[in-house]
């Protein structure tokens, strides 16, 4: 990691994670949490195991929380402090039966990437370089909306993203999977996203971690197993 300027302003310079420093991150995180609990390592990762992580970490999980007045589209929110840990709030609808389970893991591991990548941000052993004055005595609010792919320019915003499916998906496991997946077809990646070969292993992906099939499809086009180039280049077939 290393600090670069921050174009948004919420401070003056900010933290710069390449993707394998995020993977890396994720998975000893995720990893030790599962071995120090169950003494073993297994996916996926609980619900209630996520929102265990979070609750270690922060001063409030509100799980049930009404955030109408943010947006129809917010389903998640961390609050930064100067003063005290994080306060995470997730929508109450993500609670509303199974077929909404799979957002809610999605929405508790992207907060979660909130709360570790970005509180150390909120406090004086950052640096006084770090802040301007936005971040300076005042809570910084940011916000998981119902959209895959956030856009890189919100580095904030992306990171958690990032977070969020290396969390859930952590890498070697992911690929170990992705990998025997496709060597079953005697094929090796980067298969076409919207080819069937790509179909099979979004759904693989998704059902082995329990995700949705749009989680999946992110997570595997960021480590390079699924591509939008033509179709009729692909895929490569094992001798």
């Amino acid at each position: 990691m290393k600090l670069i300027s921050d174009t948004t302003h919420r401070f003056a310079r900010r933290p710069h994670y390449e993707p394998r420093e995020l993977d890396m991150e994720c998975e000893d995180l995720v990893s030790s949490f599962l071995r120090d609990r169950y003494s073993a390592i297994n996916f996926p990762i609980s619900t209630e195991d996520l929102t265990l992580l979070i609750e270690r970490d922060t001063d409030d999980l509100d799980s049930a929380a009404d955030l109408a007045d943010l947006g129809d589209d917010v389903e998640g929110v961390t609050d930064f402090f100067r003063d005290k840990k994080p306060r995470v709030r997730i929508a109450a609808h993500l609670w509303e039966g199974p077929s909404r389970e799979n957002r809610l893991r999605t929405t508790l591991a992207h907060e979660f990437g909130h709360v570790h990548f970005h509180n150390y941000l909120y406090h004086v052993e950052a640096g006084p370089e770090l802040f301007t004055p936005v971040t300076k005595g005042h809570p910084l609010r940011c916000k998981r909306q119902t959209v895959h792919g956030t856009p890189s320019r919100d580095w904030m915003e992306w990171q958690a993203g990032y977070a969020s499916g290396a969390l859930l998906m952590p890498v070697s496991f992911a690929r170990r999977i992705a990998d025997a997946t496709l060597k079953e077809s005697g094929l090796i990646g980067p298969v076409a996203t919207e080819s069937a070969e790509g179909s099979n292993l979004i759904a693989r992906i998704a059902g082995l971690f329990q995700i949705s099939l749009d989680a999946a499809r992110v997570r595997l086009s960021q480590l390079a197993y699924l591509t939008d180039a033509p179709i009729a280049s692909l895929p490569l077939r094992l001798g």
